[in-house]
C-alpha cells in the first residue's frame, strides 16, 4: 500500500546525500547474501534436535515472522529514506534516550554473538575438513585474524557482496541439488518430514522451540534498510527487492531442510551438529570432495563473522563518540584510523563467548538480542503513524507490525520453550552495558545523543572521524 500526507513541521537543512550507485539487482543480491551464512551453514543440526524429521517446519515459520517485521522495516525506510537502524526507530518514536541506548547496545551485542557462533563453526566443522586443532587455539587464532582486519580498515563493496553470496549459495545450491538426484535415485525417507520430536515436550513447544533458534537464519534482512540512502529510488525499490530476497532465501532454507530431513534421519543430523550439511552431502553423494564444501563453508563463516565484528567495533565507537558510553572507547588509531580500543573489547568478548558457549546458545542469543528489537521496531512503526511525511511511501498493513509484536515478543519469552542460557548470556551482556553507561553517566553527567550520527548497519559501518 501507498499513502501520501502533508507535513505541519518545517524541514531541517540536511546534509548531501551519498551517491545512490545501488539499482534493484544489486540491492536484491545484498539481501539475499545478507541472510544467507552461518545459521544454515552451522545450526541445522541443532534445529533437526528440537524439531525431529519436520525441519522444514520451523525454518518456514522463522520466514513468516521475519516477513511481517520486514512490513515494518519497509514503512520505515520509506519515510525516512535517508536515516536507517532500529535505534534511530525507537528514537523517533519513543525519544527515550536510555531505551535508545538499550537498543543500540542490543544490536551491538547480537554482532558479537552471531560472530562468535561463525568462529565456533570455523573451528568445530569447517576447518576440520583440513586440520585437527584445540578450539582454544583455532578461536584464538580467528578472532585475532578477524580484529586485524577490521584494524587495518575493510571497505565493503557490493561486487564483493555479489561474489560472496554467488559463493555461498552456490554451496546450498550443491545441497540441494545433488539431494533431490539421491531422492529421484530412490534414496531417503518423506515420511521423516511430519515428524516431530515430542519426547520432552508437546508439539506446538518443540516447533516453537525450534523456530526461536532457525529465526537466527533468518536475521540480517534488516540491514539493507542503512543502505537507503545509496539506493536509487529507495521508496520504489526496496520492497520489491527486500520481499523477493528474503522469499528466495527461504525457498532455498526450505528446500535445504526438505533435502536434510528426507536422506538423514533427524537423530543423525542432531547429533553430526554444526556438520550437518556436511552429513547431508556424504550421503547424497559420496564421491564428492568434502574439503571444496568446507572451503565453501569457511568462507560463508568468516565473511558474516567479519561483518558482525566490524559492525559491534563500530556502534561501540559510535556511542562513545557520542559521549553515552566511556570516552575510552572511542579512540582512534592514528595511522589506520580505525577504533582499535573497540575493536579490543568486542574482539575479547567474542573469544570468550567461544570457549564457553554452546554453539546452539550463541546462535539462539543472537536471534533473542534481535527478536528483542524486532518487537520494538514493530510497536515503533504504530507509533510513528502520527508523523506525517511529505512523500508518498510504503505503508505496511495494520495487522503486520501488530502480528509481529505478538511473535517476535512470543519468541522472545521463555514460553516459545527458549532454554534460560540463552537469556543468561543476554543478561550479562547487556549488564555489561547497562554498567558501562553508568559508569559514564558518573563521569560525564546526562547526555543526549543523535543515533542518526552512527546506524546499525553490518555491512557498511560508518569509518571513525578524527
Amino acid at each position: 500500500m501507498v499513502e501520501q500526507t502533508s507535513s505541519s513541521v518545517a524541514e531541517t537543512p540536511r546534509q548531501p546525500e551519498l551517491k545512490r550507485a545501488i539499482g534493484p539487482k544489486l540491492l536484491l543480491f545484498f539481501v539475499v547474501g545478507d541472510i544467507l551464512g552461518t545459521g544454515i551453514y552451522a545450526l541445522t543440526g541443532d534445529v533437526a534436535a528440537r524439531i525431529g524429521g519436520a525441519l522444514w517446519v520451523p525454518f518456514l515459520a522463522a520466514f513468516i515472522v521475519a516477513f511481517l517485521t520486514a512490513f515494518s522495516y519497509l514503512e520505515l525506510v520509506g519515510k525516512y529514506p535517508g536515516a536507517g537502524g532500529a535505534a534511530l526507530f525507537t528514537h523517533k518514536a519513543f525519544g527515550i534516550q536510555f531505551l535508545t541506548f538499550m537498543v543500540t547496545f542490543t544490536v551491538m551485542s547480537s554482532g558479537v554473538t552471531s560472530a562468535a557462533s561463525a568462529a565456533k563453526a570455523f573451528g568445530d566443522t569447517y576447518l576440520r575438513q583440513f586440520a585437527t586443532l584445540p578450539l582454544w587455539l583455532v578461536a584464538a587464532a580467528f578472532v585475532t585474524g578477524l580484529a586485524l582486519i577490521n584494524f587495518r580498515g575493510v571497505g565493503e563493496s557490493m561486487k564483493a557482496n555479489v561474489l560472496l553470496t554467488c559463493i555461498e549459495l552456490g554451496g546450498l545450491l550443491l545441497i540441494i541439488g545433488f539431494g533431490m538426484w539421491a531422492i529421484g535415485q530412490g534414496q531417503g525417507d518423506a515420511s521423516r518430514l511430519v515428524e516431530v520430536n515430542t519426547a520432552d515436550t508437546g508439539v506446538l513447544l518443540s516447533i516453537t522451540a525450534a523456530t526461536s533458534l532457525a529465526f537466527f537464519a533468518m536475521v540480517g534482512f534488516e540491514d539493507s534498510v542503512n543502505m537507503a540512502e545509496e539506493t536509487k529510488d529507495p521508496v520504489k525499490i526496496f520492497p520489491k527487492a527486500m520481499l523477493i530476497g528474503m522469499g528466495v532465501a527461504a525457498t532455498v532454507y526450505v528446500l535445504v531442510a526438505v533435502v536434510a530431513s528426507t536422506l538423514v534421519p533427524a537423530n543423525e543430523l542432531a547429533a553430526a551438529k554444526s556438520g550437518a550439511l556436511l552429513k547431508v552431502l556424504q550421503v547424497s553423494s559420496p564421491g564428492f570432495p568434502l574439503q571444496l564444501f568446507g572451503a565453501i563453508g569457511l568462507l560463508a563463516v568468516i565473511n558474516s563473522a567479519l561483518i558482525n565484528m566490524l559492525m559491534a567495533s563500530r556502534l561501540l565507537y559510535g556511542m562513545a563518540n557520542e559521549r553515552i558510553l566511556p570516552s575510552v572507547f572511542g579512540r582512534v588509531h592514528p595511522g589506520r584510523r580505525t577504533p582499535w580500543v573497540s575493536i579490543v573489547f568486542t574482539s575479547v568478548i567474542a573469544y570468550i563467548l567461544v570457549v564457553s558457549v554452546d554453539l546452539s546458545v550463541l546462535g539462539g542469543t543472537t536471534a533473542l538480542l534481535l527478536l528483542a528489537v524486532f518487537t520494538l521496531v514493530n510497536v515503533a512503526v504504530l507509533v510513528l503513524r502520527k508523523n506525517k511525511v511529505e512523500h508518498k511511501h510504503f505503508r505496511a498493513p495494520t495487522w503486520a507490525p501488530v502480528a509481529g509484536i505478538v511473535l517476535c515478543g512470543f519468541l522472545a519469552t521463555p514460553l516459545s520453550g527458549r532454554p534460560a542460557s540463552q537469556f543468561l548470556v543476554a543478561g550479562i551482556l547487556l549488564a555489561v552495558g547497562v554498567l558501562l553507561w553508568l559508569i559514564n553517566y558518573l563521569v560525564v553527567g546526562r547526555v543526549n545523543f543523535d543515533p542518526s550520527h552512527f546506524d546499525d548497519s553490518r555491512d557498511h559501518p560508518r569509518e571513525p572521524r578524527d
